[in-house]
């Protein structure tokens, strides 16, 4: 019953701004660390940033100081505010959680189906 669901992409002009959120579903599980990384045509999936279930977040050099993460734990769901938004941002952005499950023990990391940022100049 696991489910990432991303939203708040689109379409923005170079220096706008978008939040995009992710919300976990499911029960039976406790996450950690979310996070959201990207992936351009003909580049590798890289990270963007990610967050503990304390708060403590972790930026690529790219975006430090025009992106910001966040998180909302009763809700599990994660944030990612955009701003200053330029061309080479554009790419798919991908939603990540790692879940430890109650009822095994295990730890598994889940992901979204992405969701598209296009940014023109």
């Amino acid at each position: 019953q696991v489910q990432l669901v991303e939203s708040g992409g689109g379409l923005v002009q170079a220096g706008g701004s978008l939040r995009l959120s992710c919300a976990a579903s499911g029960r039976g599980f406790r996450i950690n660390k979310m996070g959201w990384y990207r992936q351009a045509p003909g580049k590798q999936r890289e990270l963007v940033a990610t967050i503990t279930s304390g708060r403590s977040t972790n930026y690529a050099d790219s975006v430090e100081g025009r992106f910001t993460i966040s998180r909302d734990n009763a809700k599990n769901t994660v944030f990612l505010q955009m701003n200053s938004l330029k061309p080479e941002d554009t790419a798919v952005y991908y939603c990540n959680a790692d879940y430890a499950h109650f009822a095994t023990g295990s730890f598994t990391t889940y992901w979204g189906q992405g969701t598209q940022v296009t940014v023109s100049s």
